[in-house]
């Protein structure tokens, strides 16, 4: 029982925000997709596919840093840092899990399935992002948000402008949630001469993440225009707004505390969005 804890621990199902954080465009890209409520066996699938993919980068992003992790406050206590996991197992687990998800999206459309490929390669190269770039919270986005042009394609068999749009939104979304993320480990971070947007940002974070915001709100106002959404959808832009100023608030003096807080509020964020949605197919 130990050795699965430690094994569910890599794989953050103790920590299930991430996978909300990955859900919620996915959700949004499927039911614009369909117009309505999904294919049961689409949204099956892709719900499954998602916690399963998710659990697979976090695998593999512990093991690139591996090294790493045990020189930052919130992570030393990672299996493969204290050495509960090995570096082998946790390629075996991230294969397995890749192997699952792959079985899943085959059951799909070719499209989906080719688009697949592009996912994993984009889940697999993103830990080592850090070393390399100040942007990797970026890659991430297209990581997290490539789950949305696959939805589409699993729902319609082609993939359409808004589609497109909706994954910038994603990327624009999770370049704003992990830099607040990254502000946490941002002392950690520049003592072992890892790279994030947060250390890029410096003291223009709060300014900079507040226009990422403001570009992210804009991209889903030309998401409702394309998809051809009503007034309940764009309503819904007015309390998102709200919870990205409350943020803002939570992020004014920079604490790792709220920061943090800030970044798990993204989760009501996402919420709100689908709940538009979700709410204007089956109102206007």
């Amino acid at each position: 029982m130990t050795r699965l804890g430690a094994y569910a621990r890599l794989a953050r199902l103790n920590r299930p925000i991430g996978n909300f954080l990955l859900l919620w465009p996915m959700l949004w890209a499927l039911w614009i997709a369909a117009e309505g409520l999904p294919d049961l066996k689409v949204l099956l699938v892709f719900l499954l596919g998602v916690l399963v993919m998710r659990a697979a980068g976090c695998v593999i992003n512990d093991f690139a840093d591996r090294r790493i992790d045990g020189h930052v406050k919130r992570t030393r206590h990672r299996p493969l840092a204290t050495g509960e996991v090995s570096a082998r197992e946790a390629l075996v687990l991230f294969v397995v899990l890749c192997l699952l998800a792959f079985g899943l999206v085959s059951l799909m459309n070719p499209l989906t399935i080719q688009l697949s490929f592009v996912g994993v390669l984009l889940a697999a190269s993103y830990p080592f992002m850090k070393r390399y770039t100040h942007f990797p919270q970026v890659h991430l986005g297209a990581a997290f948000g490539w789950a949305v042009p696959m939805a589409y394609a699993a729902q319609t068999g082609e993939l359409a402008p808004v589609a497109w749009l909706v994954f910038i939104a994603a990327v624009i979304w999770a370049t704003v949630y992990d830099t607040q993320y990254a502000m946490v480990d941002r002392d950690d971070d520049l003592k072992i001469g890892v790279k994030s947007t947060a250390v890029l940002f410096g003291e223009q974070d709060r300014l900079i993440v507040g226009l990422l915001m403001g570009l992210m709100l804009l991209a889903l106002l030309l998401v409702g225009q394309r998809a051809g959404l009503g007034w309940v959808y764009f309503l819904s832009l007015l309390p998102a707004a709200a919870l990205f100023v409350y943020q803002q608030w939570l992020m004014r003096e920079r604490r790792r505390e709220e920061c943090f807080r800030a970044f798990l509020n993204n989760n009501w964020f996402g919420g709100v969005i689908f709940l538009g949605i979700v709410l204007d197919y089956l109102l206007v």
